[in-house]
């Protein structure tokens, strides 16, 4: 897509086509304002097979989901869709205009960022490469699959520690610490509360399913494997815009009010980008709330009811 500055603006742009960006643009859609969303088709989720704890569609193809959304999405007439990557943004009068990288810009009225966060892993050998099919981040969208078996929890910091006392409600858990943090004697309590045990040598390699070998040579064979990763904020879109910022036990997301309107009039943020965790369904949920706060925006004759 190559458009510019001179053309008539979009009335809302959502950056970002995963989840939220397709859930907020549907409600615009139906809204019958025009929409354009631009998306490089890099979701959060693409290493996992399966998704779980969506309401009608557990145990569906994460990409399947996406796909579907995409085909109802794109078959309203007034939805134009770029498999682009927006690489930057400023405010522009009354409206935003959206780079692209053929040096092409659009602009719109409105704009949806919808551009989630990236996750970076410990440095584990094996680690990496089973993300998404042995080693998750989410014991609700993961958890029930692995059938009350041994259950590692590899800490990345005190936000490990959150995971290490959820997860015995889906097995037997160990909280390998890796050196990323001691506990303090009353965490120690409440992880022995829950039946944790706390594995104190590092661990050397993963290998198999999700097999932990600790530096001493042991092996523990293990159902599935948890990390808290660290995320960071996958697009400078919102950096360049000032939108205001608020920092999680993960990492750095964009501060929205319950309407998901950024600290920046006219920008609404949804999905991973402006939570601290998340999944599916809350994606969802927060594009639809952004979706129908950027359209009810659009109506100025609405504020008489203030």
């Amino acid at each position: 897509m190559h458009t510019h500055q001179n053309e008539s603006a979009f009335d809302v742009i959502v950056v970002g086509g995963s989840y939220a960006g397709l859930s907020a643009a549907m409600q615009l859609a139906r809204a019958r304002r025009r929409v354009l969303v631009i998306d490089a088709g890099r979701r959060r989720n693409r290493h996992a097979d399966r998704s779980h704890g969506f309401l009608t569609q557990d145990g569906a193809e994460a990409a399947a989901i996406a796909a579907q959304g995409r085909a109802q999405l794109r078959a309203y007439p007034n939805v134009a869709w770029a498999n682009e990557t927006a690489v930057a943004a400023r405010i522009d009068g009354d409206g935003f205009d959206v780079a692209l990288p053929d040096g092409g810009t659009v602009r719109g009225r409105r704009l949806i960022l919808a551009t989630g966060v990236a996750d970076t892993l410990p440095a584990v050998d094996g680690l990496e490469e089973r993300w998404g099919t042995s080693v998750f981040h989410c014991p609700y969208c993961h958890g029930y699959e692995l059938d009350e078996g041994a259950i590692g929890v590899l800490a990345a910091g005190e936000a490990s520690l959150h995971q290490a006392l959820m997860l015995p409600d889906w097995g037997q858990v160990t909280l390998l610490l890796n050196g990323a943090f001691e506990p303090r004697q009353d965490q120690l309590a409440a992880l022995a509360r829950r039946g944790v045990a706390v594995e104190r040598t590092p661990v050397a390699r993963i290998e198999g399913r999700a097999d932990v070998v600790l530096q001493d040579g042991r092996r523990l064979p293990l159902a599935g494997l948890f990390v808290a990763t660290r995320t960071h904020i996958a697009s400078p879109l919102a950096g360049q815009l000032g939108c205001a910022l608020e920092t999680g036990p993960l990492g750095p997301y964009v501060a929205t009010d319950a309407q998901k309107a950024s600290s920046v009039p006219g920008v609404f943020c949804c999905g991973d980008l402006a939570r601290p965790a998340g999944n599916v369904a809350l994606a969802v949920a927060d594009g639809a709330l952004a979706g129908i706060a950027a359209h009810r925006s659009l109506i100025p004759e609405l504020a008489v009811l203030a």
